[in-house]
């Protein structure tokens, strides 16, 4: 007797050999820990809020459900600063073992994690950041981007001003940081090889108090000034322009991020006519976008600014790879395989896909402020499709260049 229930014994612990080393079903597996990691304080908390938005915006309509798997968030303040950033990715990573990190916004903070989430191999996606070489020179198989590279929407838009407003002498200012240096040098770069020139650049720091000393530097022998700012600088260097006369003289450009909603809520007559370039304007007139703004402006009673678009967009993309991998997150390749394979067609702000880089490919709009039905709204007024981080230039080409900077391309006529 005792010999048969011992090969019983050894029998049913045989067959559980094979189940052991099974992967849990979804009802077995915990919930996916999603991490946000986005400046909750400081001079780009406002931003970071719309980041926060969106996401819980998708989440709460898929009622914190993907794949049949609870979703649970958390957000992380990384205060706009590369070094704090870092520690709180590490917190998240080694303390609270989250499954996949969403953000930062900050170009400076996305370069200070980016090698020790790739050292982790943590799957990563960048909804904001736009620091170039992430997916350039210093791409990672574990960094996802989407949203854009800074310089993305400026090639095409160089051109294009130089083409359709017919301007030939421009001055430049923006913020002295990777990301300014970045956004300027995509416009730089096109604008002259289009035949125009760039005789100024000035780099006021991020939250300067008081930009009149900028302004009264500004060259007035020019046919623009194009300029790249947000949040609370962008409002403060908008009306500071126009208080010193030059709105009518000098008419202003820029990038996206400039007149983007978040600020733009709070702008005046000042910004009336800007024309800037970007991936997204809540005033995009797609049946997606139109869906997306209403559900946004029903639960946050205010438009949606990129910065909610793009973390929304990050949650689509989110929920697509993980229904293509059976809610499997935990097979890392896998499940990033499957995120650069997503279908995004139908995006609020239109149809996107990844390149082998791991950049959207994406539509690219030039906007004009104008005041509709009693509020501003950054009109499309000219669509790119399908604008690659690359723009027309062949990647291995481009790839030899320097990363953009604050000297390149050299300002050979400043």
């Amino acid at each position: 007797m005792r010999t048969r229930l011992g090969m019983v014994v050894v029998a049913l612990a045989a067959l559980a050999l094979p189940l052991a080393g099974e992967r849990p079903t979804w009802a077995q597996r915990g919930p996916i820990k999603v991490a946000l990691l986005v400046p909750t304080t400081g001079p780009l908390s406002a931003n970071g809020r719309d980041m926060i938005n969106g996401l819980e915006l998708y989440f709460e309509e898929q009622k914190y459900r993907l794949a049949g798997r609870e979703i649970k968030l958390i957000v992380e303040d990384d205060e706009g600063k590369p070094a704090t950033g870092l520690t709180k990715a590490r917190g998240l990573v080694e303390g609270q073992g989250v499954h996949v990190i969403l953000g930062p916004l900050s170009a400076a903070v996305g370069y200070a994690i980016a090698p020790y989430l790739d050292g982790k191999k943590v799957p990563t996606i960048f909804p904001i950041v736009s620091s170039e070489d992430i997916t350039q020179r210093k791409r990672s198989p574990y960094i996802v981007r989407t949203g854009w590279t800074s310089a993305q929407p400026m090639h095409p838009f160089g051109k294009w001003v130089y083409d359709n407003l017919k301007y030939r002498k421009i001055a430049m200012i923006g913020y002295d940081f990777a990301f300014g240096w970045e956004v300027a040098a995509g416009f730089h770069r096109t604008f002259e090889e289009a035949g125009g020139q760039v005789v100024q650049k000035l780099w006021p720091p991020l939250n300067t108090p008081d930009f009149a000393p900028y302004v009264a530097q500004l060259r007035r022998d020019v046919d623009a000034v194009w300029c790249v700012f947000s949040g609370a600088d962008a409002l403060r260097f908008s009306k500071q322009y126009a208080e010193a006369g030059l709105r009518e003289r000098l008419p202003l450009i820029g990038n996206g991020t400039f007149t983007d909603e978040h600020v733009l809520r709070t702008m005046g007559d000042e910004v009336l006519g800007v024309i800037t370039a970007h991936q997204y304007s809540a005033a995009l007139q797609t049946p997606a976008n139109k869906k997306f703004v209403a559900a946004y402006e029903a639960r946050f009673k205010q438009v949606p600014s990129y910065y909610s678009e793009g973390t929304y967009v990050a949650g689509v993309a989110l929920r697509a790879a993980l229904e293509a991998t059976g809610g499997d997150i935990e097979t890392v390749d896998k499940f990033l395989g499957a995120f650069r394979r997503a279908d995004l067609s139908d995006a609020p702000r239109g149809a996107v896909r990844f390149d082998d880089f791991g950049n959207p490919i994406q539509n690219i709009y030039v906007r004009k402020v104008e005041r509709v039905g009693g509020r501003l709204q950054n009109t499309v007024i000219h669509t790119f499709p399908n604008v690659s981080q690359f723009w027309t230039y062949r990647p291995e080409e481009y790839l030899k260049n320097p990363v953009y900077s604050r000297d390149y391309p050299p300002c050979t006529r400043c």
